[in-house]
């Protein structure tokens, strides 16, 4: 059996600090996902990974998180 489609949708972030960021999201069963990569890999930065009822509320947290960080 082929693996399941990943539905995972990115963003570019310009921050007022040095750098920027990528925030990503990903459907997960009945929750989202949020994270966000400073490397361009799309890996989470610092294997930290934010859980979400909706695709929104994923995305505010990994940003809440990216300004913070």
């Amino acid at each position: 059996m082929p693996p399941a489609k990943r539905n995972v949708k990115c963003s570019q972030m310009a921050t007022s600090t040095p750098g920027s960021y990528q925030i990503h999201t990903e459907a997960r069963g009945s929750h989202w996902i949020g994270w966000i990569s400073r490397d361009g890999s799309g890996k989470p930065d610092r294997g930290i990974v934010v859980i979400a009822a909706t695709e929104e509320e994923a995305a505010e947290r990994a940003r809440h998180w990216a300004e913070q960080s």
